[in-house]
């Protein structure tokens, strides 16, 4: 079992950076692939960004590629999404999901993640 909780949301200008992170707890975390999702009101909940078990490997949503980085240190049962350059669009609740398998390769869907946090909300103003 694995428990998730987020932190680091609030209110920012647009252009501007914030770092949400997910602790978890749970001895099987450095062994999941973990991803961030968002959901905006009124929108489907949507894949943002992911990164395998050892961080070697990530994968981002189009729309953040190049704007959003997600890392991870399993020393502290804890994952990062660094988003620079936010827009008024990143608004939206984000949640941090963790997987029972250690790969994040085509894990894009809201049901291929097993566990969830309770999100953080991100508002971003024009």
């Amino acid at each position: 079992q694995v428990q998730l909780v987020e932190s680091g949301g609030g209110l920012v200008q647009a252009g501007g950076s914030l770092r949400l992170s997910c602790a978890a707890s749970g001895r099987t975390f450095s062994n999941s692939a973990v991803g961030w999702f968002r959901q905006a009101p009124g929108k489907e909940r949507a894949f943002v960004a992911g990164i395998n078990r050892s961080g070697g490997t990530t994968v981002y949503a189009d729309s953040v590629k190049g704007r959003f980085t997600i890392s991870r240190d399993n020393a502290k049962n804890t994952v990062y999404l660094q988003m620079n350059s936010l827009k008024p669009e990143d608004t939206a609740v984000y949640y941090c999901a963790a997987r029972r398998v250690d790969y994040i390769t085509g894990a894009t869907n809201s049901l291929d993640y097993d566990y969830w946090g309770q999100g953080t909300q991100v508002t971003v103003s024009s």
